[in-house]
Formats: structure tokens, sequence, C-alpha cells
């Protein structure tokens, strides 16, 4: 198995440096990750590092909170694919889920995804806040905005991701949209018990040692 192509190789903590996104580009390159996972005002320069390899950049939007306004997730999209950003993971405004404003959940990713276009975009759901009914809603809503991937976790929450809430999830989505699970994934065990429950991307900043623990 290919576990290294499964991982966004992922850094996102507030006080990364430019020297962090530099290294983490080198261990992607040097592992073959799928991608790097970063903040948007990183974007031009993990492009920049990884320019001629298959690795590509993924970003986050309205991370982590999910709270600011649609127009300014959508510009932050914008910018972030002008600099460079092949996939885009966004949060969901998860007050407005909670709030039952389920119409203006789905116009804000449905936007978003208008934005993104034929690159991909997944969703943060962040499961942690949410109640099963929730994470269910979450993941139809997703679906219906055309979303390519539902994802668990932005990994600042209070609990990450889950293999129960990767059930609901991929009950919800009927196969119409892939799983993506994040927060919390340290380890070879972890990683191929989310694997064989048909998560096919995990985000996590330990995949150089989950990688190493397969070939021992």
């Amino acid at each position: 198995m290919e576990i290294n192509r499964y991982i966004d190789h992922t850094i996102l903590k507030a006080t990364a440096t430019s020297e962090d996104i530099v290294e983490l580009c080198k261990e992607a390159k040097e592992y073959n990750f799928f991608s790097v996972c970063v903040n948007s005002g990183f974007v031009p320069l993990a492009k920049k590092e990884l320019e001629g390899t298959d690795v590509k950049v993924c970003t986050v939007v309205g991370f982590p909170l999910g709270a600011m306004s649609t127009a300014a997730k959508v510009f932050e999209t914008q910018q972030a694919l002008k600099d460079g950003a092949e996939e885009v993971d966004m949060v969901i405004n998860i007050g407005e889920l909670k709030s039952k404003n389920f119409k203006q959940v789905e116009e804000e990713i449905a936007e978003i995804k208008k934005t993104v276009g034929d690159k991909v975009l997944k969703v943060i759901i962040e499961t942690c806040y949410l109640t099963p009914q929730e994470i269910v809603l979450a993941s139809e809503i997703a679906v219906k905005a055309k979303a390519d991937f539902v994802k668990t976790s932005t990994g600042f929450g209070n609990d990450g991701a889950r293999l129960e809430n990767i059930e609901l999830m991929k009950k919800a989505v009927e196969g119409k949209a892939k799983l993506k699970a994040s927060g919390g994934i340290k380890n070879l065990d972890t990683t191929l018990s989310f694997i064989e429950a048909g998560v096919e991307r995990i985000g996590t900043s330990s995949g150089i040692s989950i990688v190493k623990e397969l070939k021992k």
C-alpha cells in the first residue's frame, strides 16, 4: 500500500515560520506525499518549493473557526488559487448550521465550489462540535453543494477524527463525495483503520513517522 499517497502533509499552527514551510515541502518531496497543507498566506512559498514535482499545494479557507463572512472566504479562496493552490479545505459556518440556517451553509459551500471550479474542494464540518444528526446533515449539505470531499476536523477543535463519525459521514454522502480524516492521526494503526473505513485522504503532521512505521 502506498500510504504516503493518502497523506496531506500538514502544518497549520500559528507559529509556523517560512523555514518550517520550506522543510515541510522538502519532506513532502522526499516521501512523495499527496500534498502539503498550509495556511493560505504560505501558498506562494509552498508553490515555489514544490515546482516541478507531483506534490500538490493544499490550503485552508475560513480557518479554523469558519465564522467569517462568505465574501471573506470567497476572496481568500480566489487569492489562494491565484497563488497556486490546487486544493482548498474550507471550514463551514458551524454557528449557522447549529442555528438551522441550512440554506445559508449550502449556499456558502456552493459559492466556494464555484470559485474553485475543477480543482478540489474539501469541506471541514468540525465533527467535535456537532451531534450525530448534525454530522449527517452537514455531510448531506456538502454533497448538495457539489463538494469533492467531506472532512472531519480542523485539528484545532476539542477533538479530532473518530471512526464512528466517519461511518456517519460515509453513509450520508452515499459515494457522492470522498472522505478526509484529520485531527489527532499520529500512528500507523489509526491511519490504517481510517483507510479501511473508506477514507481517501489523511490530514496529519505525523506523515513521516507513519510511513517509517509501515516500512518497519
